[in-house]
């Protein structure tokens, strides 16, 4: 997803007033600063969330932790969406995000609410995945390298993916080094 199509889908999500605008808009944002993949979005409990500290604690594949920080642009919508639930929902045990029957939401249904808020973007369903928000996280991160008061290592963003291998995250500078190369 390139930085105008992100762009559109955040002026999307910023206008919407549908009944579960709030929660997707918290989400996709999410998703897209942080860079986390959908089963650990959708596995987040308010434990997690460290308001203060303004991060997350992240168990990804092989049940490994992260603490990622949180983009000073969410820190406002989670916390007005704390606002909009219902006391007994902000249980620390409780799932951050859930569906319209009030359940934890799972991977398929992210990705159906993904799919039609892209539609409602004006942005093609077909062409993106939630992992593309990941890709983009990661590619972004790594063009800010070109702004020396924002370097991010190679090592810093293999910590933040919650990558095993080096080799795995090495892909991103080789999508960087095509953009740059375009």
């Amino acid at each position: 997803m390139r930085l105008i199509e992100l762009q559109q889908l955040f002026r999307f999500l910023e206008a919407d007033k549908r009944k579960f605008a709030l929660r997707n808009h918290v989400m996709f944002k999410l998703l897209a600063t942080t860079g986390m993949r959908r089963q650990e979005l959708v596995d987040m409990t308010w434990e997690q969330l460290d308001l203060e500290w303004d991060t997350v604690r992240i168990y990804g594949k092989g049940n490994k932790e992260r603490v990622l920080p949180l983009h000073p642009m969410v820190l406002p919508l989670i916390q007005k969406y704390r606002e909009q639930l219902e006391p007994f929902r902000l249980h620390p045990k409780e799932p951050v995000f859930t569906n319209y029957l009030g359940r934890q939401l799972d991977p398929r249904g992210l990705h159906r609410i993904f799919k039609e808020v892209l539609q409602h973007a004006g942005l093609p369903p077909h062409r993106f995945t939630l992992h593309h928000l990941r890709h983009t996280f990661a590619t972004l991160l790594l063009r800010s390298q070109d702004d020396s008061s924002s370097k991010v290592d190679i090592r810093t963003l293999q910590e933040l993916l919650g990558h095993e291998s080096l080799a795995t995250t090495s892909i991103y500078t080789h999508v960087d080094l095509e953009q740059k190369n375009k």
